[in-house]
Order: C-alpha cells, then sequence, then structure tokens
C-alpha cells in the first residue's frame, strides 16, 4: 500500500481527492492538513464520507508529511511552491493541483499571480500532468504540475487536430462556461446563490489566468506559437465545464471524426462520442471522463464540444490518474466511477 498525504484537505478539490482516495485499493491516506481545522475529524467537516475513513486534519507541515511517498497539493496558488523542494528533498513525489508548476516561465508566473515564485529553479522538473500527452514523462516524474480545469477541456478537444497539423493555427477560439465550484469553497460574493442563480455572464475575458496555461501548451504541442481566444463563463450549476472550441481545418476533406477516434483509442477517460453528438455536462458528473463531438462544416469551420467535471478530470480524478502513473499503476485504478444521473 502507498501511503499517501493531502496538503489543504477542505477544499472542493480536497474533498474530491478524498472521495475518490477512500475506495482506492492500492494506497493509504497517512495525513490531511488544514492550519485551521487541525486536530478536528474529517468525517465531521464532511459527514459523506463517514464509515470511509478515520482521520483527523493536522497541521501542514513537512515532518507531518514525512512518511508518505506522495503528497497532492489542494491549495491556493502560492502555498505549494513554498514546502515542494523539501518533500523532494526527502524522496517524496508530488502532485500539485495549484497552479504554482504549470508555468515554465517564471516571470510569466509572477505577472498573471501577483507574487514572486518561490523556487522557480523547479519549473523545469516538474511535469505537465495531461496523462492523454505527457503519460510516459509522468510515470518517472517527482513532481507533476496537475492541470487547470478549463485547460484539461480545451486540450483534450484540440490534441488529436495538433498533433496530425490539420489546422490552421490563428483564430482559435475555446469559449468555456463553468459551474460555481470552480471558484473555490471559500464565499465569494459572485457565486452565492441569489448572485449566480437564474443568471448567465463572462469573466476575466480581457485576460483570465488560464489563457497564458493554454497557450503555453497549445503551441508546445504545435511546435509553433498560439494565441487563442479564450473567454471563460459562469453557469448557475455546481459541477460541469462546457468547452465549446472553434477552429479551421487546413483541408476541408479530412476525415476528422476518424482522426480523433484513432487518436484516443488507447485512452480510458476520453469518448470520442458519434458524428452528430451534443454531449452534455451531466452525462460526466462525478466521473472522470472527458466526451467529444466533432462537427465540420462544408467550409472546414470544425466546431469542438468538450465536457469534463471540472473538479475530477479537471482536478482531482486527473490528480489521481497522475498519482497512479507515478506509482506504476494501471491509470483507471480507483478511478471507475459512473458518472452520476440525473
Amino acid at each position: 500500500m502507498y501511503r499517501i498525504g493531502i496538503v489543504g484537505g477542505t477544499g472542493y478539490t480536497g474533498v474530491e481527492l478524498l472521495r475518490i482516495l477512500a475506495t482506492h485499493p492500492d494506497v493509504q491516506l497517512q495525513a490531511i492538513t488544514s492550519r485551521s481545522e487541525q486536530g478536528q475529524q474529517v468525517t465531521a467537516m464532511f459527514p459523506s464520507l463517514r464509515h470511509c475513513m478515520d482521520l483527523c486534519f493536522t497541521e501542514p507541515t513537512i515532518d507531518s508529511l514525512r512518511a508518505c511517498d506522495l503528497v497532492f497539493f489542494a491549495t491556493p496558488n502560492g502555498v505549494a511552491m513554498t514546502m515542494v523542494p523539501e518533500l523532494l528533498q526527502a524522496g517524496i513525489k508530488v502532485v500539485d493541483l495549484s497552479a504554482d508548476f504549470r508555468l515554465r516561465d517564471a516571470a510569466e508566473w509572477s505577472r498573471w499571480y501577483g507574487m514572486t515564485h518561490a523556487c522557480p529553479e523547479w519549473l523545469s522538473e516538474a511535469v505537465y500532468g495531461l496523462p492523454e500527452m505527457n503519460a510516459d514523462q509522468i510515470a518517472s516524474a517527482r513532481l507533476v504540475a496537475n492541470p487547470g480545469c478549463y485547460p484539461t477541456s480545451v486540450q483534450l478537444a484540440l490534441l488529436p487536430l495538433l498533433q496530425n497539423q490539420l489546422i490552421e493555427l490563428n483564430g482559435m477560439i475555446a469559449d468555456c462556461k463553468s459551474g460555481v465550484s470552480g471558484a473555490g469553497r471559500q464565499a465569494h460574493m459572485g457565486s452565492l446563490l441569489a448572485e449566480a442563480g437564474d443568471s448567465f455572464k463572462a469573466y476575466g475575458v480581457s485576460g483570465h489566468r488560464h489563457s497564458p496555461e493554454i497557450n503555453q501548451q497549445l503551441s508546445l504541442y504545435a511546435g509553433a506559437p498560439i494565441r487563442a481566444t479564450f473567454v471563460p463563463h459562469l453557469l448557475p450549476m455546481i459541477r460541469g465545464i462546457h468547452a465549446t472550441v472553434y477552429v479551421q481545418l487546413k483541408d476541408r476533406n479530412v476525415d476528422v471524426q476518424s482522426c480523433a477516434e484513432s487518436f484516443y483509442a488507447n485512452h480510458p477517460f476520453v469518448d470520442v462520442m458519434p458524428k452528430g453528438s451534443t454531449p452534455e455536462t451531466r452525462s460526466v458528473r462525478g466521473s472522470n471522463w472527458c466526451r467529444l463531438a466533432y462537427h465540420v462544416f462544408d467550409d472546414g469551420r470544425v466546431v469542438i464540444l468538450s465536457v469534463i467535471d471540472n473538479l475530477v478530470k479537471g482536478a482531482s480524478g486527473q490528480a489521481v490518474q497522475n498519482m497512479n502513473l507515478m506509482l506504476g499503476l494501471p491509470q483507471d485504478r480507483g478511478l471507475g466511477h459512473v458518472p452520476l444521473m440525473p
């Protein structure tokens, strides 16, 4: 059994990690930390986990994590980078769900996150944790940067077309919508029921923190600079992301459907749906699935529909997928949850 720690166990991604790992056959939860809740039983905060675990929150210190084989950081941006170097030096592997190690350029990271990076020398070692692209590198990594939720939905939509050089690199548009859990568990005016309910709005139009991550990764896959137009929106629902991505084919006669089906044939969590499909967020709710649908027009325009659960494939489920690879386990181990309906 592998001993697992979670730093920051009180947020939505933290409790989602607890839900998934509670029934994982190859791991034992060793430590769950929270500065504000240390000493409290986990099940007192999250009754849904009663009879699944018997742990208390502890203070997030290096000493409290030394017995772990792997540690997840489900913390706000800026926390992991202060602890990760010492954990790595102690031989403990890390999956960071925050943005601390996603961007390769420390100056770019500081510009978007408003603080100086505490350990820029580790940015080059961090492996970007998109298993559908980087499985081999993840398997040998000590430090994995778990992708953001919006970037996951957009990249999975575009990977088959970019890898086969089928689309124009200019003019990409990612029109994305997320449920309010994407804003985290802390109280914010904009995510209150009376503020977000019965409404629909865009935000971060002039610049969202996921923009540099999306552009960085798409540019790496394409081998050329890409500046996609990314606009996020807030939906009055709890879970789910729906990304509608617009691109232009170089050759309008290419078989996009077959290309995508072939690309994802051996990837356990990407479902390329039949032609004409319109996947719904509820079809992936509570699961690690991404469902994709490709709509191709006579003039070569392609509209790609991509749906994920932002807390699972967009965060904690993908983090466990990365953990499995890092520990030499099948990447779908412990992630066979069927989506919730209705």
